[in-house]
């Protein structure tokens, strides 16, 4: 579905289970958290690449090479992992995202238990691979391109929505948009603020909870029709 299309015409089309604004509030939630827990224990950031690619080529500059390079693991592994879920739309569309998150999941856990004794390898290789699931599973929002594993994309659609909105936008329900973005954005915030206080207070189990975020996620998709999840997170509100 094109970006641009009208709130009426993305109530009247039953936008697939997993655009689902509640799915996407989740998967953010997720992101923001995997985000704070990556940098806290070990300095680089599980999603965000453009952070981890900025830190790359100012330590490269500087002459640090030994600094430059603790951000390539972390970059490796988020492209073999974009490949990797590219192939699994490729073969399986249908059934991508729920095997994307069951990936997740089964990968969080191998990395709780391998943290203790691999950490670096755990944190940086492990996490990044699993973060790339998301965008590349997930693109979309009740029709719309999002992120869920960063925030500035959906912060500046939250903007220019509602600049739309009171500017007079022709759209039925204007608003519409910028909630479903803004909604991401304060999800990922709100992430990151858990991730964050959980990590400090204990490193041993914090990856539990986005684990148990994924494992809800999954849940919807499987239990749930495309109208029925337009239903819940309330197209009609």
């Amino acid at each position: 579905m094109d970006q641009d299309v009208s709130i009426p015409q993305a109530a009247a089309v039953s936008f697939p289970r997993e655009e689902a604004l509640l799915i996407a509030g989740l998967l953010a939630l997720t992101g923001g958290y995997l985000d704070a827990y990556t940098w806290i224990v070990h300095r680089a950031f599980a999603n965000a690449q453009t952070a981890n690619l900025v830190f790359l080529w100012v330590y490269l500059t500087g002459g640090e090479w030994g600094k430059a390079l603790h951000y390539v693991p972390p970059l490796f592994a988020f492209v073999l992992g974009v490949v990797m879920a590219s192939c699994l739309r490729k073969v399986a569309p249908q059934k991508a995202p729920e095997i994307s998150i069951l990936t997740e999941i089964v990968f969080l856990f191998i990395i709780a238990i391998l943290h203790n004794r691999l950490p670096q390898v755990a944190g940086t290789l492990g996490l990044s691979f699993v973060a790339a699931f998301q965008p590349v599973s997930f693109p979309k929002v009740e029709g719309w391109s999002y992120s869920s594993v960063m925030a500035t994309s959906n912060f500046r659609y939250t903007i220019e929505g509602l600049f739309a909105a009171f500017a007079g936008s022709s759209e039925a329900r204007p608003f519409r948009r910028p909630y479903a973005f803004g909604a991401t954005c304060v999800a990922f915030g709100v992430g990151a603020a858990i991730g964050a206080i959980v990590t400090e207070v204990t490193r041993a189990y914090s990856l539990a909870i986005p684990a148990t975020l994924l494992v809800i996620v999954l849940l919807l998709c499987g239990l749930t029709t495309a109208k029925g999840v337009a239903a819940v997170v309330g197209v009609e509100a």
